[in-house]
């Protein structure tokens, strides 16, 4: 891999830090929206919006959901928006296949939390990249995911490929990760790499911890294989295209 720079490690606590990178030419090619298309690209990690204990709240939604199903493989998949769970090698709508029953499962506090928790990570990036919290939408696919060190069964399993999200994904503008669980105590491996031309930056998890960034190839990215132990995180995604949009979760 080359040189290797951590940007976080595990044991900080940090406020704010911010690095600004050049823009990359992936936004040319989409409809530009004045006041939220990225012209001041970048990446940063906080430890100071989502407290150790909200994390732990999240996580336990994200435990309660994937106890429900799970992939054969690595990588299991939650989203409360889509309904999309994963389910030995494929995929059902939590919705549809546990109906009512999902009352027993969450409840209108914990999705409240979650909205919560969107909607102050929304803040952050909106003030650090100096753009209106109102002209971002919650886009798809927002997910819970949960990865531990089984081998993938099918390609949804391979999450360490190095990816950009604007390339993934067009509607992606601002990608952010909310970590729930703390490398190298709940599990090995699985840190959060940037690979830029000169180094990689890696990012290790920890509960609580957001990192985000703007979804062009100015960050090309992926996640390391998980050795040992399971990884829980939340990506939250956002467009600044209005068509993209989606509402948060609703129970029932």
């Amino acid at each position: 891999d080359g040189v290797t720079e951590v940007l976080a490690h595990r044991s900080d606590n940090l406020r704010d830090k911010f690095i600004e990178i050049p823009c990359s030419e992936d936004y040319d090619s989409h409809k530009r929206f004045a006041g939220c298309t990225p012209r001041k690209c970048g990446r940063g990690v906080t430890d100071a919006v989502i407290t150790r204990e909200e994390a732990a709240r999240i996580r336990r939604i994200a435990e309660r959901g994937l106890s429900l199903g799970g992939s054969d493989g690595g990588a299991s998949i939650l989203d409360l928006h889509s309904g999309a769970l994963s389910l030995g090698k494929h995929f059902v709508n939590l919705y549809r296949y546990f109906g009512d029953k999902i009352q027993d499962i969450f409840t209108e506090e914990d999705f409240a939390l979650y909205r919560d928790v969107r909607q102050r990570i929304q803040q952050r990036i909106a003030q650090v990249f100096g753009i209106s919290s109102s002209a971002m939408y919650l886009t798809k696919p927002t997910f819970f995911s949960r990865m531990n060190s089984t081998g993938a069964k099918t390609t949804h399993d391979e999450y360490w490929h190095p990816h950009v999200d604007k390339v993934t994904y067009g509607s992606f503008d601002y990608t952010s990760l909310l970590y729930l669980s703390d490398y190298s105590e709940d599990f090995g491996g699985g840190r959060f790499v940037f690979m830029d031309a000169d180094s990689n930056k890696t990012v290790e998890p920890r509960a609580g911890r957001v990192s985000f960034f703007t979804s062009g190839s100015e960050n090309l990215h992926r996640v390391e294989k998980v050795q040992w132990g399971t990884r829980f995180a939340i990506t939250i995604s956002f467009t600044c295209d209005p068509e993209h949009g989606i509402e948060d979760p609703l129970l029932g």
